[in-house]
């Protein structure tokens, strides 16, 4: 095996200095495009932003290292695609189901301090995942949420319950998120696959929303700004 051969082959002095020069131009048209796009980070960006995103990677990258592929014909390209890109964008202000259709709708994934029972049911969302996003905002448990949405671009949306009206509700953090082996009657217990909230007597009741059989102590705790 000649390590030559797999490093450099038959690249030139002269066509990596014509690389250095392909990267540097690809790399700051990709900025100035991606500055048309009105975004401030990745986290801004819905389904539709993200995959123009990367379409404009897949043709810059090209370019880059590719002698005879002119650089204009790349730079043609990507003008074409932020063109459609403001087309789209311009025609979503006008009609809202052209705008659900390409950036999708905003989901309840929270409603009266538990979970909406249709989302699990259709795979819409992840404990784990939505659970993380409550926990850095601050929440402590599914009691203290009136409404929980999901927006279009990952982002999560919280409003609480006043202090005054927080209600029992199914823990997020990891240490009282347990399933409960002993039940005390007199205490509220979480249903830890919807967040329904009930007085149980048995470990292995049924919850009566989504019909899982495990619970965790519930919590009502008020919420710490």
């Amino acid at each position: 095996m000649d390590l030559a051969s797999i490093f450099i082959h038959d690249t030139t002095w002269a066509f990596a200095a014509e690389i250095v020069i392909r990267v540097v131009v690809m790399f700051s048209m990709i900025i100035v495009f991606l500055r048309f796009t009105g975004k401030r980070g990745v986290r801004q960006l819905s389904i539709f932003e993200l995959t123009i995103i990367l379409s404009l990677g897949s043709i810059a990258g090209d370019p880059m290292f590719t002698e005879d592929l002119p650089i204009i014909q790349a730079l043609l390209i990507m003008s074409i695609v932020i063109i459609m890109y403001r087309l789209c964008t311009w025609v979503m202000m006008k009609y809202q189901p052209f705008e659900d259709l390409l950036e999708g709708k905003s989901l309840y994934i929270v409603e009266d301090g538990a979970l909406v029972l249709d989302k699990i049911k259709r795979g819409k969302m992840s404990h784990d995942e939505f659970f993380a996003e409550m926990r850095q905002q601050g929440v402590e448990h599914l009691g203290q949420v009136r409404v929980g949405l999901l927006e279009t671009d990952g982002s999560f949306s919280l409003l609480l319950f006043p202090p005054a009206e927080t209600r029992y509700g199914l823990p997020l953090f990891p240490k009282q998120y347990q399933v409960a082996d002993e039940i005390d009657p007199k205490h509220c217990y979480a249903c830890m696959h919807c967040g329904y909230v009930d007085y149980i007597t048995e470990p292995d009741q049924q919850c009566v929303r989504c019909e899982c059989e495990s619970w965790a102590k519930a919590l009502d705790s008020e919420i710490v700004r």
